[in-house]
């Protein structure tokens, strides 16, 4: 297949269009990128692989350019703590400690020799790690699932060989993270929250002395409350404490010293950001002057660096416009994760005496034209109760083709998950399929979204299901009213978060003409029994305490509201999801099929939340343009796996 562009255009109408991008170029040999880690001259980094059923696997670059796999075949570096995990490996020396997914125990890797486990049997969990070598031991997240009932989570220390019994140093709270050692041993901060918060929502830094023995002695709270979000912790080379705090809106530097707590740096951008996954990082230290950072603005990220004593802000130049909470920092190198429109993501290391930009490894080789590709145009566009809201539009694009006078496209309005998550304009291939293809795509970062300060974030209190949904079609309307979409012709797709967003919009409007939900919830009474610890009172504050306002969750829950439905849905499942398990797509699909509207479902053996193999990645996305060009109308030049679409016939002779 030709990644080169015809001569010249051809007229086919919108989704019709023949294109480079398949299924098979989108999961062939791609790979993510999980916690970044420095040990000394070298580089650690995870690697999740579609390509070997998801397998997460440590990789080590060392100083003279050499590549290879740390952890052997059989084993995956994957922590389940709050099911979304990270911060699943600690190095130090050369040695590896991390977490194996098919038992969850911590493991052992010297160079050279296999892996042995060093934490006890049991349906134990642990996260975070990092090493205090003189005291011989890890320090990390443990969440204790051998109890019955809710998981225990506790900052525990576990022997470096597995020797001693693990020891629990804090404990009481509901959750906790981000377990850091000062420079010389003396003293531990952490993060902890209890629900029904979650961190973006409130939570507390504290730190403790440490003692000889290492137990903690003098707790104390330094900053943080039910309305102050705290993130990443960092102890300066000379022992100050660094954090992130969104006190003033914008997650902004801050810095705790014998006189207190004091700003580092002000400025309405955001520097750090929700933790839905351990280790995240966001800045690190060049020196004790100086810190290199993540700065973002309307989620346009630049990388910059932070004089601690001047308070000048510079940006560091790269060609990225995103970049990732993966940033670590050496004395002579920055290392972090980032992309752009139009280049994939990548892991990047930046020379401190030099600024040179090298790419380490890249998520994928994309040899495609980059004339296909479709790039994303910020909008900010008028909504509910005069305000406006963010999104980024992409048209379609391929060289070969134009559609004919007079038509328009097709528009896919795209919901994240979360729902405090947010999109930026980073590569997506999955939306590059659709727009190369003759579809248009609008990427919505809602109100509620991550990414804008704390206000905008607060805009989803109370409002989960309204406000996500009147910004979805205000964005659609916004671009309808532009003729740059076909009124008729709209659809909406979502995962998890985002699939509840599109089951609602088709339960409460008749804007959308089909809707696609991947792993979406369907009733939230179930959901808040239903799911696991982490998320289990997100609920409360995204809609109302329970049961207190048990009446909002019914009425908000999209399968009492199924009658209202009139536009085709197309569902996508994992059978082994603990975030949102399968009976919350096959409620709504028993329910359709009973109201005899068209349907179609998906089901996926080995998958949890979010798909991570590559056969079903590549089923998922071709199965949902299959649905779009049956409800829509329009011819597939590249053929696709078909999907059996119930009712459809039906549904079209009414």
């Amino acid at each position: 297949m030709s990644a080169r562009p015809a001569a010249g255009p051809q007229t086919a109408p919108f989704g019709s269009w023949r294109s480079p991008i398949s299924s098979d170029l989108i999961v062939a040999g791609s790979i993510g990128f999980g916690l970044v880690q420095l040990d000394g001259d070298d580089t650690y980094w995870v690697e999740q692989r579609p390509s070997e059923g998801g397998r997460n696997v440590i990789v080590r670059r060392t100083a003279d350019g050499r590549t290879g796999d740390i952890t052997p075949a059989g084993f995956n570096a994957r922590t389940r703590v709050h099911e979304y995990g990270g911060g699943a490996y600690a190095v130090s020396e050369g040695v590896v400690w991390f977490s194996n997914y098919a038992d969850q125990r911590l493991y052992r890797q010297d160079p050279g020799a296999a892996p042995r486990p060093i934490s006890p049997d049991g349906d134990l969990r642990y996260a975070d790690a990092v090493v205090d070598r003189p005291r011989g031991r890890l320090v990390c997240v443990r969440e204790d699932h051998s109890r019955g009932g809710e998981a225990v989570n506790t900052i525990v220390s576990l022997d470096l060989d597995g020797k001693r019994q693990p020891a629990v140093l804090v404990s009481g709270n509901d959750f906790y993270s981000s377990p850091r050692l000062s420079p010389n041993g003396s003293h531990l901060a952490w993060v902890t929250w209890n629900h029904p918060n979650m961190p973006w929502d409130g939570c507390e830094l504290w730190v403790a002395e440490l003692t000889d023995d290492g137990t903690i002695r003098a707790p104390r709270k330094v900053a943080g409350g039910e309305r102050e979000s705290v993130a990443q912790p960092e102890w300066s080379p000379q022992g100050v404490l660094y954090f992130m705090s969104d006190r003033s809106n914008w997650w902004n530097p801050y810095r705790w010293r014998a006189q207190g707590v004091e700003p580092v740096f002000e400025v309405q951008s955001e520097m750090a950001g929700p933790q839905w996954e351990f280790g995240q990082s966001y800045y690190g230290f060049e020196s004790e002057q100086q810190i290199v950072c993540r700065v973002a603005d309307n989620m346009v990220s630049r990388l910059a660096r932070l004089d601690l004593d001047s308070k000048e802000l510079t940006t560091i130049a790269t060609p990225y416009t995103v970049i990732m909470p993966m940033v670590k920092v050496g004395a002579q190198r920055a290392v972090f994760v980032a992309g752009s429109a139009t280049e994939p993501l990548a892991l990047v290391q930046v020379a401190r005496s030099t600024g040179r930009v090298e790419v380490l490894r890249r998520s994928f080789e994309l040899s495609l034209d980059r004339s296909y590709l479709s790039v994303p145009q910020p909008i900010e566009f008028p909504t509910e109760r005069g305000r406006t809201a963010h999104a980024f539009y992409y048209p379609p694009q391929n060289p070969g083709y134009q559609a004919p006078a007079g038509e328009r496209p097709p528009l896919i309005v795209h919901v994240h998950g979360g729902p405090t998550g947010a999109v930026s304009d980073a590569l997506d291939l999955q939306i590059q399929y659709f727009t190369s293809r003759g579809l248009a795509a609008v990427d919505v970062n809602y109100g509620g979204s991550s990414g804008y300060g704390r206000e905008y974030r607060e805009r989803l209190n109370g409002q989960w299901g309204v406000v996500d949904v009147e910004d979805c079609v205000n964005a659609a309307q916004y671009l309808t009213d532009r003729e740059l979409a076909d009124p008729k012709r709209l659809a909406i797709t979502g995962g998890s978060a985002g699939g509840y967003t599109v089951l609602r919009a088709l339960t409460t409007t008749e804007f959308f003409t089909a809707g696609a939900s991947h792993y979406g919830i369907s009733e939230l009474e179930v959901f808040h029994g239903d799911t696991h610890k982490f998320e289990s009172r997100y609920d409360v504050g995204l809609i109302g305490p329970w049961p207190e306002a048990r009446q909002t969750y019914h009425d908000r829950s999209p399968l009492y509201s199924v009658d209202r439905i009139t536009a085709p849905v197309i569902l996508f499942q994992g059978l082994e999801d603990r975030i949102v398990p399968p009976k919350q797509a096959e409620i709504i699909v028993e329910a359709l099929r009973r109201k005899r509207l068209p349907v179609a479902y998906i089901a996926f053996e080995g998958e949890q939340h979010g798909f991570r193999i590559a056969a079903n990645i590549k089923r998922a996305l071709e199965g949902e343009l299959f649905f779009y060009s049956k409800v829509f109308g329009f011819e597939l030049a590249d053929p696709v796996q078909p999907v059996a679409i119930e009712n459809l016939e039906a549904a079209a002779t009414r």
